[in-house]
């Protein structure tokens, strides 16, 4: 296999041996590749960690402070000018095409157009004779 793999597995802690042993330096530790599996956590429907007492962390048992719902009660021209400002950062993130590539594509889809367009002509023409030999 490679010799991430094997080094990793025999030295235990993910250091080269052989590096550790040329010049008295430690080699620059690779972590180990992921596995893809997750470990599973106990989820409850109230997040907030319990203390052997019984109080939460937060206080003296009190309930944690909610943060504030997007709900009916907010400006709708914030939210619009909000949207707004959204759409135009992420449109300046888009990869424009300039105007060689903008024609090549244009012109691809054209006449990708043009050939469905005659088979399903030619297809329909077709089956327009053959109905109309078998039943006229």
């Amino acid at each position: 296999m490679s010799d991430e793999r094997d080094s990793a597995g025999s030295a235990g802690d993910g250091t080269d041996e052989t590096a550790k042993a040329d010049s008295g330096k430690t080699a620059v530790v690779t972590p180990q590749r992921p596995t893809g599996k997750r470990t599973r956590r106990e989820v409850t429907g109230d997040t907030t960690p319990v203390t052997e007492t019984g109080t939460t962390k937060n206080g003296d048992g009190k309930k944690p402070k909610t943060t504030k719902k997007d709900g009916p009660g907010r400006n709708p021209i914030a939210f619009v000018f909000n949207y707004l400002k959204q759409v135009v950062a992420e449109l300046r993130k888009v990869i424009w095409p300039n105007r060689k590539q903008m024609v090549s594509y244009t012109t691809v889809v054209l006449v990708f157009l043009a050939f469905m367009v005659a088979l399903i002509f030619g297809v329909d023409t077709g089956f327009a004779r053959l109905i109309g030999l078998m039943f006229g």
